[in-house]
């Protein structure tokens, strides 16, 4: 057996989405993997089914994705950009047959659907527009502004609304995203109009209507609202007043009930389930507030439409559920130590990716009551030949923050039979309203780790969604206060019971980011840490962040107002000078969700508070993402500066580290040339 290394993401193929057939064993998947030029990634669509081999689909080049199967079940609607410039609509025959073009389009398609009667889809389309407008067609623009200046690369930006930018796109008022519907043969029709972006959208069953979610015209458009319209875009009111947050939408197969996820409250990264009957709209709630639906996988509804399928999270892991819509009622179908990558359903059989940090991605089915569960993908094979690994769901004793002891989870990850103390890394998650993530993409570096003889802990402490809304939102306006102690006395039950000694290190990422910052400035029990793309001061994020302005007042519990003294109170870069811990800064030169001002206040802090070792490494071309999006040679790179990092300042089990020692060069990396 081989031990696992960084250079193992270049081999790994995962899944990316999922669609079925109706009525139909086959399930369309993208498949995303490295191109041999180890620059930039491909993906492929492939079709699944229960019973019978899968068989590739599309080849590229470049990336083919978000398979849509025809309502007949005969054709395959996508989109690629495998013509070299921006992603456009294909269809071809699911049966055999090359892909074509549907309405070429100077700019990019970003969503499709199918119209019930499998005669025209729909598509979301970005439309240019000139910023000086303000988002309103036919308005003149500004005196001192050029009529072509929209068009320039070099174009002024003028920012008249929040948000003015997206992490991973940038400036984002020269363009809105809009609804079209397109003709199997090219034909094109223009459905929404205005200063907003069409978000997601749903026909009706009967082909009548199109519900839609969208942002909001006016100064601040980070909300979004049901809308629904007529199929040939009449019509258009509004459904939902009470949500900060509409996201997925899905008609019962009846008409009669739209389902949907969403917030209430402004920054709550919590999605819950509302159900909106259409006749009278009116909204409720579906299931419990503490049912959290995971994010990005798509609503099914029963042909009763009587009950939804869903993924829920819960404690940590995605479990398959149906609710009923009469009482809310729910029923556990599939379940396990594990998270789930995609998840479609064709009537009869679900199919599922099943994520944990001891298998790769691949893909499974079931029956639609769970039983008869096997894996039907074969995508990365060159796992079992790397030396097993061991995933352990634990609890763990820990400061309340009230004076009192309370049970927490989280997860040890180590290599299978391993004996006696090992060195740790204590890994936190981001969010903080989310949950340490199992997929392998995202941690490289973790089995690399296993594979030298590390244990890996991903704790799930206080303010960790999937928990219940008292426990997730316990921590807003307490960052660091509340969890540092649980995180401190988890590593010391592990340490009580042989699993670890001193030698522990602390890396994390977005709000692990914040939390690893904070850690090491209010304590010394950390020989090494890893800062990725952190909050380190909070009133700087306030007003730098594409969702500081509206996030930040909901976490540090000032609703709604932003309380800048209790911003700087509990922001590490108020601490960071106290740090005696050997730290290592990682962060994407183009991130716009905690822009790269927040890792070089701390790190130019940390490094003229004294002669702790401390480097900052950028990474241009990056977004927040970079860790597991990136471009494949800024993951080895992140992931290689990680491992060798904080081997190089763990040191023995006796001999602690101390300010005065002086920086061991980590290991060279070697680059990845393009």
């Amino acid at each position: 057996m081989q031990p696992f290394t960084t250079q193992d993401l270049f081999l790994h193929q995962k899944l990316t989405d999922v669609h079925c057939a109706p009525g139909a064993d086959l399930a369309a998947a993208t498949v995303r993997s490295v191109d041999p030029g180890r620059s930039r990634y491909v993906s492929c669509i492939w079709a699944f089914s229960a019973d019978k081999p899968p068989r590739q689909l599309t080849r590229g080049p470049g990336l083919d994705q978000s398979p849509r199967c025809s309502p007949s079940g005969d054709q395959l609607a996508f989109l690629s950009n495998r013509a070299g410039g921006v992603q456009q609509l294909y269809i071809m025959p699911l049966g055999a047959g090359e892909a074509r073009q549907v309405g070429p389009r100077e700019q990019s398609v970003s969503n499709l659907r199918w119209m019930p009667d499998g005669a025209s889809l729909l598509v979301t389309a970005s439309v240019s527009v000139n910023p000086d407008n303000h988002g309103q067609c036919g308005k003149p623009p500004a005196p001192s502004s050029s009529s072509s200046s929209s068009s320039s690369t070099n174009a002024p930006e003028v920012c008249w609304r929040l948000p003015y930018k997206s992490d991973g796109v940038g400036y984002i008022l020269n363009r809105q995203f809009h609804l079209f519907r397109t003709g199997l043969d090219g034909s094109q029709q223009r459905l929404t109009h205005g200063a907003f972006d069409v978000m997601a959208f749903e026909p009706s069953p009967d082909g009548r209507h199109i519900a839609y979610s969208r942002t909001r015209e006016g100064r601040y458009a980070h909300c979004t609202d049901l809308w629904v319209c007529d199929s040939e875009g009449a019509n258009h009111r509004r459904l939902t007043f009470g949500h900060a947050i509409v996201q997925q939408q899905a008609w019962s197969p009846d008409g009669r009930w739209i389902a949907f996820t969403g917030a209430e409250q402004e920054g709550d990264g919590q999605t819950s389930l509302y159900l909106l009957e259409f006749a009278t709209g009116q909204v409720a709630r579906l299931g419990s507030p503490d049912l959290e639906v995971a994010a990005g996988l798509a609503l099914q509804w029963h042909a009763n439409s009587q009950q939804l399928l869903l993924v829920r999270a819960f404690h940590g892991r995605h479990e398959i559920v149906s609710i009923s819509v009469a009482g809310g009622q729910l029923a556990t179908l599939v379940a396990g130590d594990r998270q789930f990558g995609v998840f479609g359903w064709n009537g009869a059989n679900f199919f599922y990716s099943a994520d944990t940090p001891c298998q790769p991605s691949e893909l499974f089915a079931c029956a639609s009551d769970g039983q008869g569960e096997r894996q039907i993908s074969q995508l990365n094979a060159w796992w079992h030949a790397r030396e097993p690994l061991k995933l352990e769901a634990r609890r763990f004793r820990v400061p309340d923050g009230a004076g009192g002891l309370e049970t927490i989870e989280g997860w040890l990850l180590r290599p299978a039979g391993q004996q006696g103390p090992a060195p740790l890394l204590c890994d936190v998650h981001g969010g903080p309203g989310a949950y340490a993530l199992l997929d392998y993409d995202t941690n490289v570096y973790w089995q690399a780790l296993c594979s030298s003889g590390w244990s890996v802990l991903m704790l799930n402490a206080v303010g960790s969604s999937s928990f219940g809304r008292a426990f997730c939102e316990r921590l807003s306006g307490h960052w660091g206060e509340l969890d540092l102690p649980q995180h401190l006395a988890a590593v010391r039950q592990l340490q009580g019971e042989g699993v670890c000694d001193e030698r522990v290190a602390i890396a994390g990422k977005s709000y692990g980011g914040f939390f690893t910052s904070w850690a090491i400035g209010h304590c010394d029990s950390f020989r090494a840490a890893v800062v990725m793309a952190p909050v380190g001061n909070l009133e700087t994020h306030y007003g730098t962040s594409d969702g500081g302005y509206y996030a930040d007042p909901f976490y540090v519990d000032t609703v709604p107002g932003f309380d800048r003294q209790r911003a700087r109170a509990l922001s590490p870069l108020q601490h960071i000078e106290k740090a005696t811990t050997p730290t290592l800064f990682l962060h994407g030169k183009n991130d716009e969700r905690c822009p790269k001002n927040q890792s070089e206040e701390l790190f130019v802090s940390l490094y003229r508070a004294g002669d702790i070792p401390a480097e900052l490494v950028l990474y241009p071309g990056e977004d927040h993402h970079f860790l597991g999006e990136g471009a494949p040679p800024c993951r080895l790179d992140a992931a290689n500066r990680i491992i060798n990092w904080v081997t190089s300042f763990v040191g023995s089990a006796s001999a602690p580290v101390h300010k005065e020692q002086e920086h061991q060069p980590a290991r060279q990396v070697e680059p990845v040339m393009d």
